[in-house]
């Protein structure tokens, strides 16, 4: 800036500018933009404005509030470095509870473009804090029923109050949510077979998994002492399949492997004794679990969500980003949860819900929503083909509310919720949004805009931009100088 040049104050809007500011924008005849680096504001500028909405500093609380709305926890694998240097920082300030712009951006810049992401609405469930709010709804409304039989055959299993009930789920962005009691530890039993028999494609491959075990419903109890015609368990969802399957992978191996994230841990002699005592068709598999030291993994609803969403992510754990299983093992086990997974009552459950799951008689229901997200509802009450009484409801409701079915149609649905999609007819709503912005000189909401990737040139009915809204009050050099 020339050394004699003011900056114009009868204007208060404009007096808050610096002096030093200096922007240069140019466009081709073929509407091709080159911007000089460095000048327009970084990502973590903008991430600060959009949080501080006009002030100076922004409370660590509001930065924490404002990233849980967006499905990210604090704890998140992904967000160590940020918030190692959030609390580093704030032991060293001497406030203690505010961020001004260079302490925010010094927090935020080593995971600036997974923030990015989640403040620009980018994830697969854009408007997250309202997709919870029908989660809750759905499940106070299943938390009414209260018919169903605690498993009182494993004596283990039948020390559960029925009451307990839980829903928590993970989307493939790592977004997360729980309800109800999800830090109660509780067995996978048969939720856990799909986990092993993917694990069993991924080590060994399918032809040679499916030379032991084969791929078709049985129409039998899972515990029949039955197998097809070839002599092979029919699929790996029984627990003859199951035991097969089990034969054929390292345990150890598999589970550190599949279950890297979340609270799980083994049950072991407890668990095994319960079911010795109880379980002659599932001896031989007992003995071979206790030479390994292991009978069933205990999980909380919210550690089986990660896993359920690795299964709706490919095989790519969402919270650490490691491949898990193959793209060939997940589809597979998806393809078997689909058919066999929910006992005799698969039939109906691919009907009415049509995605892929896993019940266990410990009450758990493993769901999978493939691209979108994992579930795991857990509630000890089973009906009398052992799944569990809550879960179901709970998963038959979210299918009639959201457009998840298999076979619902994505652009032709009718009076279904898409929560993939931010709501309401968003390019309207977008383009009221920004001119009211512009006429009302809002700089935070057009950096906000600005910052979520809208298309800052759209028009109105009128064909009128932003631009011309805020040239028309006198507020149009303010406007062109924020997007230069």
């Amino acid at each position: 800036m020339h050394a004699l040049a003011f900056v114009a104050d009868y204007i208060p809007q404009l007096a808050k500018f610096s002096p030093d500011l200096w922007a240069v924008s140019l466009c081709t005849v073929d509407g091709q933009r080159r911007r000089k680096a460095g000048i327009l504001p970084s990502l973590e500028d903008l991430l600060f404005y959009t949080i501080a909405e006009g002030q100076e500093r922004i409370p660590v609380h509001k930065f924490i509030t404002a990233l849980k709305a967006t499905g990210l926890r604090t704890g998140d694998p992904r967000l160590k470095e940020c918030m190692d240097v959030l609390r580093l920082t704030l032991q060293n300030t001497s406030d203690g509870v505010m961020l001004d712009k260079e302490l925010f951006k010094k927090c935020v810049q080593s995971n600036i473009v997974l923030l990015t992401q989640a403040f620009r609405k980018k994830f697969v469930i854009p408007d997250f804090v309202p997709f919870t709010s029908h989660i809750d709804e759905l499940y106070e409304s299943a938390k009414k029923l209260s018919g169903g039989q605690v498993a009182d055959y494993i004596p283990q299993l039948a020390k559960f109050s029925p009451d307990l009930w839980a829903v928590s789920l993970c989307t493939v962005d790592g977004q997360r949510h729980s309800v109800g009691d999800t830090k109660v530890p509780f067995c996978l039993q048969s939720c856990v077979k799909p986990l092993k028999y993917a694990i069993a494609v991924n080590d060994l491959g399918t032809e040679y998994v499916h030379r032991y075990v084969g791929k078709e419903p049985s129409g039998l109890r899972f515990n029949k002492l039955f197998l097809n015609e070839d002599d092979k368990p029919h699929n790996p969802m029984v627990n003859a399949g199951a035991i097969v399957i089990t034969s054929l992978i390292k345990v150890n191996n598999a589970v550190s492997c599949l279950f890297s994230y979340g609270n799980v841990s083994c049950t072991g002699i407890v668990l095994f004794q319960s079911e010795r005592e109880t379980g002659d068709r599932n001896f031989a598999i007992g003995y071979y679990l206790k030479e390994k030291k292991l009978c069933s993994l205990e999980v909380t609803s919210e550690s089986a969500s990660v896993m359920a969403a690795t299964l709706a992510n490919g095989g790519f754990c969402p919270i650490t980003g490691e491949r898990v299983l193959s793209p060939e093992a997940v589809r597979n086990t998806l393809s078997l949860m689909h058919s066999c997974g929910m006992y005799d009552f698969s039939g109906q459950f691919a009907f009415y819900v049509g995605l892929p799951a896993k019940s266990g008689v410990a009450g758990g229901i493993l769901l999978v929503v493939p691209n979108v997200m994992g579930v795991m509802c857990w509630s000890p009450p089973l009906d009398k083909l052992g799944n569990s009484v809550r879960g179901i409801q709970f998963c038959t409701d979210l299918v009639s509310l959201c457009n998840f079915h298999n076979y619902d149609n994505l652009r032709h649905f009718a009076k279904k919720l898409d929560p993939r999609r931010e709501g309401g007819d968003q390019r309207v709503k977008s383009v009221i949004n920004l001119l009211f912005a512009a006429y009302t000189g809002d700089v935070s909401a057009l950096r906000r805009f600005a910052l979520s990737s809208m298309d800052m040139e759209q028009r109105d009915y009128d064909s009128r931009t932003a631009l011309h809204v805020a040239a028309a009050e006198g507020s149009g050099i303010l406007f062109h100088g924020m997007l230069a």
